[in-house]
């Protein structure tokens, strides 16, 4: 195969490149970067802040798709966060980012795609934000089924995992496409319970996240488009006094 090629060789050598966005805002770019993270790649990182003057002829120098994240090998370009992933798993399986059980795998593959090009309505209703938590926004029925179908997801995986608290026992990019998930749970303060609560905690709490949670609380950019509800407290005290 083209990886125990002499060009193969010389492209596992070479240290990748990965570009993100916003750390507050961009779900993105936190998946391929965790799943890169678990997977023990080491990588350099550069960031575009997204939505300021020139942003987009600065990403026009990395992909001709103009979005983050982007992953550059060598002479390899990779645009897409799903494809990201495929890719590094191919690459640098010594830590695996797939189940090793075929059905699993088939399962993790297809919960994976389910986020990749669905969930629109809780993407559009609670953006990720991890400066303010907790925040509350009213929650349209489109987004409550997509709240649902998700934690029916985590709770089937969970129930049905063996040797560690990911959704296949150790982490695959199903967790890393899930992760940005957990984070809007917690900023919104989405009720959960059981194994669904145990699993957005056990995101909140991994060791590689909250090292992007710390960079994404230091940026000082706002997106407005992102900023969306009140703090608790306010729609508590709003509550209260009716």
């Amino acid at each position: 195969g083209f990886l125990g090629s002499a060009a193969g060789v010389g492209l596992l050598v070479m240290k990748p490149t990965l570009v993100v966005g916003n750390k507050n805002y961009s779900s993105w770019s936190l998946r391929p970067w965790l799943g890169l993270r678990h997977a023990g790649v080491d990588f350099d990182e550069v960031r575009i802040a997204l939505f300021v003057p020139g942003y987009r002829r600065e990403l026009a120098e990395w992909s001709p798709a103009g979005k983050v994240p982007i992953l550059r090998h060598g002479e390899v370009r990779v645009w897409d966060s799903l494809a990201i992933l495929e890719y590094a798993a191919e690459v640098w399986p010594d830590v695996p980012l797939w189940p090793a059980d075929r059905a699993d795998r088939a399962h993790a593959r297809s919960i994976s795609a389910e986020m990749h090009s669905g969930f629109q309505s809780l993407r559009s209703e609670l953006p990720m934000n991890l400066r303010v938590a907790p925040r509350r926004v009213t929650i349209g029925e489109a987004a409550a089924a997509d709240i649902a179908r998700v934690r029916e997801i985590w709770r089937g995986c969970r129930e049905r995992a063996r040797g560690g608290p990911w959704l296949f026992g150790r982490f695959t990019v199903a967790d890393a496409m899930y992760a940005p998930v957990a984070t809007r749970f917690a900023t919104y303060g989405v009720a959960c319970d059981g194994v669904v609560a145990e699993y957005r905690d056990t995101v909140l709490a991994d060791v590689h996240f909250r090292e992007w949670q710390d960079a994404a609380r230091a940026e000082l950019e706002v997106i407005g488009e992102d900023e969306v509800g009140g703090p608790a407290e306010c729609a508590a005290e709003s509550a209260s006094s009716v």
